[in-house]
């Protein structure tokens, strides 16, 4: 953005003052705001020509005056000119600050995203999951990595981030790193974020996200079908630690829960509904949205099965759940058991919630929606590309009725 700049020369008496001599100022004035400041030049007021703002006379003494303000009108617009060529945002009082030698600290890239990953850390457990901490750990390595990559520097000044920046740091994440498309995308979300507290916080004023786009892709959300719920289910295994992680794996298939959900998960948090039926009542830990799921006859064997279990009494814990490592470890031994062809993982059995156990019998996408803490539907139907499975029955259905007249 173009900034109009004036700079007027001008004698600044002082009230009372009885000096001969007035000190003559200059002022620098950009888009209304004005910054003043003493050239050290004196003269008489006789002597002043305002409309040229220079000694009138042809003295020596007025010719060394207009020489030195000649001096210092050369190196303001020197200062200005050096600011423009940085990139700075133009101000009155950063001109004067500049040519008074007082140079404001730069504001650094790292810096600032040390500072966001610090105020998240420190709010885990509360407003935001461990996972969101490591998120952003990852984001600012990555960034750092693709500086020294790109421009062989460790950090650099805020203003300097453009587009360019922010489409090479994507090429790098794909070329350099091998991230998916949608991985690619989260890295750069996280770094928007970055550039919005520096937006927000005067630092920049032109978002160098303009025009910048990226897509994520639709990816298959794995589930388990109804054949391989009941085969898990009826399973009998030698090891207690692995009947554990099936029961409160299948728990989740029944519940939709997230395993950072199921592992706060409170005794307190199961009530009695309007319906007269068990209900868990509960806020999802990624959005802090309500949940409110009544809970099915399996679900419910769960919770009763686990309900001596030294570790949730001890704890106050609904389920004596294992870390989410060691509870994926063992889902992938108890796929092989069960001859499960898929790479089993705990987040699958939220997706089998919202595909095979609600919206394929019928459970409308808005029920699934509220019971999985959606914020927006549209991260619901995600799941609805399944329904053609429905559709094919319901249609099959149809088939067989009009046949028959």
């Amino acid at each position: 953005m173009i900034k109009n700049v004036a700079v007027l020369f001008y004698l600044k008496k002082r009230a009372n003052s009885k000096e001969e001599k007035v000190p003559v100022y200059i002022r620098i004035t950009c888009d209304g705001q004005r910054a003043e400041l003493a050239t050290g030049q004196k003269i008489q007021a006789k002597l002043w020509n305002p409309g040229e703002e220079r000694a009138k006379g042809k003295t020596e003494a007025v010719y060394k005056l207009n020489s030195a303000l000649n001096d210092v009108e050369l190196k303001v617009n020197d200062t200005i000119r050096y600011l423009k060529d940085c990139g700075e945002e133009l101000t009155a009082e950063k001109i004067k600050n500049r040519f008074l030698g007082k140079t404001e600290k730069p504001v650094m890239l790292v810096d600032v995203f040390k500072e966001h990953n610090r105020k998240v850390a420190a709010l885990v457990n509360e407003e935001f999951a461990p996972a969101t901490v490591t998120r952003y750990e990852t984001t600012l390595k990555h960034t750092q990595d693709f500086m020294q990559w790109k421009y062989k520097i460790s950090d650099i000044r805020v203003k300097q981030i453009d587009h360019r920046f922010i489409s090479e740091f994507e090429f790098y994440l794909r070329s350099v790193r091998k991230c998916n498309n949608n991985s690619a995308l989260k890295y750069i979300k996280n770094f928007g974020k970055i550039v919005r507290i520096c937006l927000a916080s005067g630092w920049i004023t032109v978002n160098p996200f303009l025009n910048y786009k990226i897509k994520i892709k639709k990816v298959d959300r794995p589930f388990l079908s109804k054949e391989e719920l009941e085969i898990m289910a009826s399973k009998s295994f030698v090891s207690a630690r692995l009947e554990q992680v099936r029961d409160i794996f299948l728990f989740s298939c029944y519940t939709g829960l997230a395993y950072i959900d199921v592992q706060k998960l409170r005794r307190s948090e199961i009530v009695k509904g309007h319906d007269g039926e068990q209900w868990i009542f509960t806020s999802r830990q990624k959005t802090d949205t309500p949940s409110r799921i009544p809970l099915m006859p399996y679900a419910l064997s769960v919770i009763e099965k686990y309900r001596d279990h030294p570790q949730c009494e001890i704890e106050d814990k609904l389920l004596p759940i294992l870390t989410n490592q060691k509870m994926n470890a063992y889902l992938k031994e108890i796929a092989d058991l069960c001859n499960v062809n898929k790479d089993l993982t705990f987040h699958i059995a939220r997706h089998t919630f919202a595909t095979t156990v609600t919206l394929l019998n019928g459970v409308p996408i808005e029920s699934v929606s509220k019971m999985l803490g959606h914020t927006n539907i549209k991260t619901t139907q995600h799941y609805a590309r399944i329904l053609d499975l429905k559709v094919g029955e319901d249609m099959g259905v149809l088939r067989k009725k009009l046949q028959s007249h």
